[in-house]
């Protein structure tokens, strides 16, 4: 842990350095030469930190050590972070006051008390700096009484090591089509390999061996552009340059040469590469393999006459019945048989024979004179072939042999490996660790050290799986340690929402962005195990609380040492923040823990990241103090449902990423919300707001915005317009108060074409007639998956409706569109699988209109809703010519249509309906239960 905080301080510091330079802000001077002394300090004591957090599992002094260090680290990110905040802040008070100057008189001399604020923030961040200076030297001082071991020196020698020796080669050796450089390509693309080197390089080098071209390739991987020098020595220095030190992986595929000379030009090239360096090597040729000095070989054998049989049938069979199949076996078994075992030639042939549906096509092609050639097996073309198990598992072990080194290093390492294995005791978790863990090692020494780890002598794990867990800890980088370690803040088995992880480690500084929240998963848990792992770790820093009045004196001191909590309060301290000391709180998760209306120390939290207080109910306002929270980056206030309104200070928060207030009764924004520059989710669904304060529409980094509100108010609310800049909007969006954009050319300023991240829309008219023009320039992006439309009052439809325009579109609800005569055309678009139709009182037909003209009506759509339609009389579907219409539909609810009296004959018998409902509607008696008879036995209905 004190490794991870001391990196990302070291990344801090250079960071700000680099931002008062940037923006040509001298805020603070006169530190130079302790800010330089500060670095080299902190990468001096990082240095000895593997050993440090080793040792301090049996070596009580040695955790002291690294307490006061961490302690240390926490100080000078607060400091930093005071830094940039000061830098970002004189620049907007220097623009405002030049603003206001010009207004006032033209002069460009800044005021005096912008100036006084600027010297007083300078001293007081200097006087900070020498005081972390000159306790880290004390720290820095206190190593030599533990004798650590340096990592560096122990890097250097091993690296020196590599670059006498080079790197390793791994050759894949086979016949044409045997599946080399698919293999290869798996191991290339693998997620492991791609974070294991930090530079991959893939070159087709095939015959001729042409050096200049091999090495022009290489640095426009490197470099990202051709490269602008073109002789050999050039191309050589510049590859050199690009890869010293890194650890490279690079393929060389398909090699013919057997020229010593010509791979010496390449090997020398890349001898200055990082340890763990790999070259991937795939040929037909035996004797390029010994040309090369191989590190390690492993050939390709062909397919056995079973698995080959097995693998054609499975490709040229497919779709085929069981009599064709039995009629074809025969046949398929000789074909099989002439491919010799080559995965490509079977693959190909299955894929032709997948064509072939009568005796003699297969009969030909088995007779084919191709079967004579010599040249058969060189002839085939490369492919890809995915499906292989034996491949797979001939991956994995290649994969083994990029991390480790050679066949006898891997006998060498197999008595230590069976000791190791031997330590996990027979836990399955555990064995999985270790082994990723271990595949990342490369010598003796190495595996020696994990063997004889202190931590396999620790008391307090539990079932023997933590040691493990612990050994994998160390080895993972510094800033996904701590975003690991931080998640002891949770209590055990609660459910995280990932989402809201994600935003919660921005805050901490953890991550450099948060990127596009996309993936599978939503929520999760931590394994008990795992989350005692994660509370060891950080046993004086991550703590869920539960205390009360009783308590209080002795929690004071505890609550400085403590940097995240959860605090569970109980009823009898109504506001326990104002009676203990949190002011070194970087976390404080409060949900449903406060039972006060006003939150009076709020202030004296000051160097809180993230504040939860979600669900608080009886709170009523924040205090004007919660301005100086600088630090702070998360606020959440969701469902605090007393919560009438915002300080104005909270625009101060220069660094707030996240404010959500989704759930309150808040009417109005603080007027000056344009000075969070830093704001990237504002969630305010579900609130009271009429309106958003203007400078909104100037957060260009805001991603999450739930409602855009089009006031009515004057210039002092967001309007239509203010959307432009918002490009970085994604997720949802809802749009309210339409009805206040009087025309087209105003709608057209909200730029929803570009809004490229955005997937779910909400359109929210006020009924109107008159607004067709407004909808047509609020046409949003193809990109968009969702869509509901709300009280649109005219009688015609937007164009963009109509065509191509909304072919990602896989949702659609259409509600309280009560002028609209008929429907668009929706059976046009092509991926749509939820539709709804409510409300729609001017809809009497359903007909033709509705499918519009394409081949397939309605291709993907799943589930049918149309409900309050009060004055539909017909649905029916009339077609000249033979069209598949809803050929997926398996959900259709039919709800409060009274006029309705029946449904066509189409949807009811041949689509692969599964569930019909249908409630307050006259159609069930006498339309449905005609037609159900064949099939009700699967329908269910009431």
């Amino acid at each position: 842990m004190a490794d991870a905080l001391v990196s990302i301080v070291l990344e801090r510091l250079t960071s700000v350095v680099e931002q008062q330079i940037h923006e040509q802000v001298s805020l603070v001077l006169g530190v130079e030469s302790e800010i330089q002394s500060l670095k080299n300090t902190l990468r001096s004591v990082r240095d000895v930190l593997e050993d440090a957090e080793r040792r301090q599992v049996k070596e009580k002094s040695v955790q002291g050590w690294l307490e006061r260090l961490k302690d240390m680290a926490y100080e000078m990110e607060d400091v930093l972070d005071e830094w940039s905040i000061a830098i970002l802040q004189f620049q907007m008070e220097a623009v405002e006051n030049a603003s206001t100057s010009k207004k006032k008189v033209s002069s460009c001399i800044p005021s005096p008390c912008l100036c006084l604020k600027q010297v007083a923030s300078r001293r007081d961040i200097a006087l900070k700096v020498k005081s972390i200076k000159q306790q880290l030297d004390v720290i820095a001082s206190q190593r030599s009484q533990f004798n650590f071991l340096s990592s560096r020196n122990h890097l250097l020698g091993k690296t020196c090591q590599l670059t006498e020796s080079g790197p390793h080669i791994i050759s894949i050796v086979g016949t044409g089509g045997m599946g080399k450089t698919t293999l290869a390509q798996l191991a290339y693309n693998h997620p492991e390999v791609k974070a294991h080197f930090d530079e991959r390089i893939w070159v087709c080098v095939s015959d001729p061996f042409d050096p200049s071209r091999i090495f022009r390739e290489i640095v426009e991987i490197l470099q990202g552009e051709s490269p602008s020098v073109h002789s050999l020595e050039a191309l050589q220095q510049k590859i050199q340059t690009c890869i010293a030190g890194k650890k490279f992986l690079i393929v060389l595929d398909d090699v013919w040469t057997e020229n010593h000379q010509l791979w010496g030009q390449l090997k020398s090239t890349l001898n200055c590469g990082g340890v763990g360096s790999r070259i991937l090597v795939t040929t037909r040729k035996e004797s390029v393999v010994e040309m090369m000095r191989t590190t390690y070989m492993h050939s390709l054998g062909k397919l056995s006459e079973d698995k080959s049989r097995a693998l054609f049938y499975q490709i040229a069979f497919y779709g085929k019945n069981r009599e064709k199949m039995e009629d074809f076996q025969e046949i398929g078994e000789k074909i099989a048989d002439k491919c010799k075992g080559l995965p490509l030639a079977i693959k190909t042939l299955g894929n032709l024979m997948r064509s072939k549906h009568n005796r003699e096509e297969w009969e030909n092609v088995l007779c084919s004179e191709v079967w004579q050639l010599d040249e058969f097996e060189r002839d085939i073309s490369p492919a890809l072939l995915l499906n292989i198990s034996s491949l797979h598992l001939l991956f994995l072990f290649i994969i083994c042999f990029m991390f480790f080194s050679n066949q006898e290093k891997v006998e060498e390492l197999k008595e230590i490996g069976e000791n190791i294995a031997d330590k996990c005791k027979g836990l399955p978790l555990a064995i999985k660790t270790l082994g990723n863990l271990m595949s990342s090692k490369h010598n003796r020494e190495e595996w020696e050290n994990v063997l004889c780890s202190e931590v396999w002598q620790l008391d307090e794990f539990e079932r023997d799986i933590s040691p493990a867990l612990l050994l994998s800890y160390h080895d993972l980088p510094p800033a996904i340690q701590r975003c690991f370690s931080f998640c002891a803040v949770f209590p055990k088995d609660s459910v995280i929402v990932r989402a809201e992880l994600i935003k919660l480690w921005m805050a901490q500084s953890y991550l450099k962005s948060d990127g596009n929240d996309d993936g599978n998963i939503i929520r999760c848990k931590m394994h008990d195990i795992v989350h005692d792992f994660a509370q060891f770790l950080t046993q004086n820093e991550c703590f869920i609380v539960e205390v009360d009045n009783q308590k209080k004196g002795s929690m004071d001191l505890f609550f400085q040492k403590i940097r995240h909590a959860t605090l569970v309060v109980r009823e009898s301290t109504p506001n326990f923040a104002s009676t203990c000391n949190m002011k070194n709180l970087h976390t404080l998760l409060a949900k449903k823990a406060f039972d006060s209306r006003v939150l009076e120390a709020l202030g004296n939290l000051t160097c809180l990241r993230a504040l939860d207080l979600s669900r608080n109910r009886l709170i009523e306002e924040l205090p004007k103090e919660v301005g100086k929270l600088i630090h702070l980056r998360y606020l959440n206030l969701s469902l605090c449902y007393s919560l009438r309104e915002l300080p104005e200070t909270i625009c101060d928060l220069y660094n707030l990423q996240t404010l959500n207030i989704q759930g309150c009764i808040i009417r109005k924004l603080p007027q000056a919300m344009g000075k969070l520059i830093n704001l990237r989710h504002l969630e305010n669904y579900n609130t009271r707001l009429k309106g958003l304060p203007k400078g909104i529409g100037r957060l260009s980094s805001l991603q999450t915005l739930d409602v855009f509100i089009v006031s009515s108010h004057g210039n002092d609310e967001c309007q239509i317009g203010d959307l432009r800049n918002l490009n970085n909007l994604r997720g949802r969006l809802s749009i309210q108060g339409l009805d206040e954009v009087k025309d087209a050319g105003e709608a057209e300023k909200a730029e929803l074409k570009n809004k490229v991240h955005l997937q779910r829309l909400e359109l929210k008219f006020g009924g109107e007639e008159g607004t067709k023009g407004v909808a047509e320039a609020l046409q949003p992006h193809p990109n968009l998956k969702s869509l509901d439309i709300f009280n649109y009052g005219d009688r015609e439809w937007p164009n963009w409706m109509m065509g191509s325009s909304l072919a990602q579109l896989k949702i659609l609800h259409l509600r309280f569109c009560i002028r609209c005569p008929c429907l668009p055309p929706l059976g046009q678009l092509p991926v749509l699988e939820e539709l709804g139709i409510l409300n729609m009182h001017g809809v009497q037909y359903i007909g033709s209109e509705f499918l519009g003209s394409s081949s397939t009506v309605f291709p993907k759509l799943k589930e049918l809703r149309i409900s309050n339609m009060k004055e539909l009389k017909q649905w029916e579907i009339k077609e000249k010519e033979e069209r598949s219409i809803m050929p997926c539909l398996n959900d259709l609810t039919m709800l409060a249509c009274p006029k309705l009296e029946g449904l066509p004959d189409h949807v009811l018998q041949r689509t692969p309906l599964q569930k019909l409902y249908i409630k307050y509607s006259p159609i069930r008696n006498d339309t449905i239960e005609r037609i159900l008879r064949g099939w009700a036995q699967n329908i269910s209905y009431p």
